[in-house]
């Protein structure tokens, strides 16, 4: 029987990671910089605060998810409160305990669809259309 040499599949999957978690840090850096605490409704749901998060926000939760697996639940919890989206936390959480969910882009899916569906009426205009603010 012969042996299989598990290493450079080993090597590969590490660089994989390696290179996410890199990515992944530079863009929590410009998230970090770049974008202010956004402003909800208290009574404001998931899909409410989805519409209310720049495109960056979900893709830098994904990268945290596919980096770190699991590992990545408290970062995006501290992340989230930071932002000032905690309705999305919950989702966020056990989608990253979840195994097996790493390589979908989850919350990206979600926000998509929150932008193709939007809700029939609403008090407030901006949550509709995303508004965020930057610093100057």
């Amino acid at each position: 029987m012969t042996e299989i040499d598990w290493r450079p599949l080993l090597y590969a999957v590490l660089t994989f990671s390696a290179i996410g978690l890199g990515l992944t840090l530079f863009v929590l850096g410009w998230v970090i910089w770049r974008v202010r605490r956004i402003q909800l409704p208290e009574e404001a749901g998931f899909f409410t605060a989805l519409r209310a998060t720049p495109l960056i926000v979900v893709i830098l939760l994904d990268l945290l998810d596919l980096s770190l697996d699991f590992l990545s639940a408290p970062i995006a919890w501290t992340l989230l409160g930071y932002l000032g989206l905690s309705p999305l936390r919950g989702v966020t959480v056990v989608e990253s305990l979840i195994p097996g969910t790493q390589l979908l882009p989850t919350m990206s899916i979600f926000w998509v669809i929150s932008r193709l569906f939007p809700p029939e009426a609403t008090d407030d205009e901006d949550i509709v259309e995303g508004a965020w603010r930057e610093l100057e």
